[in-house]
């Protein structure tokens, strides 16, 4: 999020770890990134696509310029550093590309109307992209969490306190309720499925969204 963290976040990685930062709406930060990272390494191999989400709220009301703000920063600025990054990939016939979306694809998410209305968009770029590429080695597939302990979640439990007049506390009660797995899930635990689709293990996946919402 911002070059102090992401310094610390490679001094806890380890050697040959570089920071970068970027925000995804603006495009010449998405621009510079590609150009930056390719540099520094020659290409790159895995590409995680995971943009901020929008602010919560309803899906009347929202102004013109929010809606191309957010589909700019979650879809179309995604799809241009990938295609800045894809043609190595092609290459070296070997490549990497997993989406971070939201499992508010498969049932929209109340309150959430721009990421519902914004994240197919991405699955089904991904789903058309996977198809094209995958006889060059290269697999495209997403990952949708569902609540999993984040800064985020804790932003959203507390959107949805505020408009229901609830307590977080409830808000949260009644989330873990709608859960199988009775809790949020952890971040390590989304990682891991991410770290598989991202191995050679997972080269016959792709065109896929893989869930990880503890049976939501």
């Amino acid at each position: 999020r911002t070059m102090e963290g992401s310094k610390a976040a490679a001094d806890r990685i380890g050697r040959d770890v570089l920071p970068f930062v970027c925000d995804t709406g603006k495009v010449e930060q998405i621009d510079a990134l590609a150009k930056d990272v390719t540099d520094a390494f020659g290409g790159v191999d895995i590409l995680v696509l995971n943009s901020g989400g929008p602010p919560p709220g309803k899906a009347q009301g929202v102004s013109s310029d929010q809606w191309r703000q957010s589909f700019d920063a979650m879809f179309v600025n995604l799809v241009r550093i990938t295609d800045h990054l894809l043609p190595g990939m092609i290459e070296r016939k070997f490549g990497r590309i997993i989406s971070v979306i939201s499992s508010g694809v498969i049932q929209p998410i109340p309150n959430l109307a721009i990421s519902n209305a914004i994240r197919p968009a991405l699955v089904g770029w991904g789903k058309t992209l996977a198809s094209e590429v995958a006889a060059s080695g290269v697999t495209v597939n997403a990952v949708a969490p569902g609540r999993i302990a984040t800064d985020r979640l804790k932003q959203l439990d507390a959107a949805n306190a505020e408009r229901t007049g609830r307590s977080v506390e409830e808000v949260a009660a009644a989330a873990r309720a709608g859960i199988p797995a009775g809790r949020y899930g952890e971040i390590e635990e989304f990682a891991a499925a991410v770290v598989f689709l991202a191995s050679e293990r997972a080269s016959f996946m792709t065109g896929s969204i893989l869930r990880v919402d503890g049976g939501q």
